[in-house]
């Protein structure tokens, strides 16, 4: 049920931006009197799922969501319609237009992307405000992961800046350290300032997915398994685990770490119950389990922070939100291209896409996956490759600079090319989420 609920999720939101990607191409093009063939959602070689002619224009969905298209008259595009392009051109096609008309052609679904973000979040941030977590309310400063301990960092640190930088947001602390190739980090460790500084490598590392910090939270118990060996062993709801064997381990992922040194043996686990100290032998599994459900609600040990706004401060307010991430995601497409960084290597396809959705239907985290893909889908069509909306400007901007179209046959042969390195890069992509299933 997860998974169709992700799945779900994914195509409402992948048709809403597809959808209007092309009507902006639409509306442009009908603007300038420029006749539009088809307008799909999904392509549809072979057949369609179901069409309607209105006008001069047929509307229908394909069976393949891979995208959607608009075939513009007289346009060379992903359709390879050659046989109109041998004829007289017509006043209503697209290459009878002046080259400011089809530029804004062009650039049409790219604009509504980008307005559709801004106005999502908008919306969000007059609908439901903007809760985030202060680094500052870490009650008991962040577990440091074996990544964050080989470059200096300590179980109970309290991040306060990145490179001198103050930190406001816990969770933006490893991106920004990721983007903006952060040098030193600034902490405080009982009561002092100390300077950590932060090597070259360690964004790839990063990048592959390994941990580095966390939040440092009491272990109490909220519940069991089945066949629980804590529960057997006399272990109740609510008891904070506050050691192991002898040795004060109060955090939940500390204790999670010195465990797995016990895998298959029996443990002494010390509680605290009621206010007094109690010792527990435990027998923990192979794979290093004591068969206990933590208290995982954060909001229990921190306090996070809630921005409100009115309608009319939400407006600067989702248009901020839009460039700060319009920026972030083009940090990110620039160490794709950076072979150093080994980011080409977290390039994902339709599995990864999915994945970022929950497995329960929640309308927030909807709408702010869905603004954030209207970005993605807006600078990834700005792309100069032939066969997507930037290759095509590309070109137009050419023709006003040099005064002269780029030839029919030229233009063939660019789209052919664009289509093909498109295909090699979807194929890519959902490869390497294949190779990470399978691992």
């Amino acid at each position: 049920m997860e998974i169709l609920i992700k799945a779900a999720q994914f195509f409402l939101a992948l048709s809403i931006l597809i959808i209007l990607h092309e009507f902006g191409h639409f509306v442009f093009a009908r603007l300038f009197n420029t006749r539009v063939e088809k307008f799909y959602l999904f392509f549809n070689p072979w057949f369609s799922l179901f069409k309607i002619k209105k006008g001069d224009t047929e509307f229908g969905m394909g069976w393949v969501p891979l995208g959607g298209y608009v075939k513009i008259s007289g346009m060379i595009d992903e359709s390879m319609d050659k046989e109109q392009m041998n004829k007289d051109p017509e006043p209503y096609e697209f290459r009878s237009k002046p080259a400011w008309q089809r530029l804004l052609i062009m650039l049409g679904g790219v604009m509504v992307n980008f307005v559709l973000a801004l106005v999502i979040y908008a919306s969000m941030l007059y609908a439901w405000g903007e809760r985030y977590l202060p680094a500052e309310n870490l009650t008991y400063g962040i577990h440091a992961d074996s990544l964050a301990r080989e470059i200096g960092l300590q179980h109970g640190d309290y991040i306060v800046a990145l490179d001198n930088k103050p930190v406001d947001r816990f969770f933006q602390i490893v991106p920004d350290i990721v983007l903006d190739k952060v040098e030193t980090i600034q902490v405080n460790r009982n009561g002092e300032l100390v300077n950590v500084p932060v090597p070259d490598d360690i964004i790839p590392k990063l990048l592959s997915g390994t941990s580095f910090v966390d939040m440092r939270i009491p272990y109490i118990v909220r519940d069991f398994p089945e066949d629980s060996n804590a529960k057997e062993a006399g272990i109740r709801e609510g008891d904070r685990i506050i050691g192991l064997n002898d040795k004060e381990l109060p955090y939940f992922y500390e204790f999670n770490e010195q465990l797995m040194a016990y895998k298959g043996q029996e443990v002494e686990v010390t509680v605290e119950r009621n206010g007094s100290a109690i010792d527990i032998p435990v027998q923990v599994t192979v794979e290093g389990q004591l068969g206990i459900m933590p208290l995982g609600e954060l909001n229990k040990f921190f306090e996070f922070r809630t921005l409100e706004y009115s309608f009319f401060e939400s407006i600067p307010a989702g248009i901020s939100k839009g460039m700060a991430t319009f920026s972030s995601y083009l940090k990110q497409l620039k160490m794709i291209f950076s072979p150093q960084t080994g980011a080409y290597k977290s390039l994902g396809g339709f599995i990864t896409i999915g994945s970022i959705f929950p497995g329960s239907w929640d309308w927030q985290i909807f709408w702010n996956m869905t603004a954030f893909l209207s970005i993605v889908l807006a600078i990834m069509n700005l792309l100069p490759i032939p066969a997507l909306d930037g290759g095509h400007v590309m070109f137009l901007v050419y023709e006003m600079v040099a005064g002269r179209k780029p030839s029919d046959k030229f233009m063939e042969y660019a789209q052919l090319t664009g289509m093909l390195l498109l295909f090699a890069l979807i194929f890519y992509a959902n490869a390497n989420d294949i190779v990470r299933l399978l691992r």
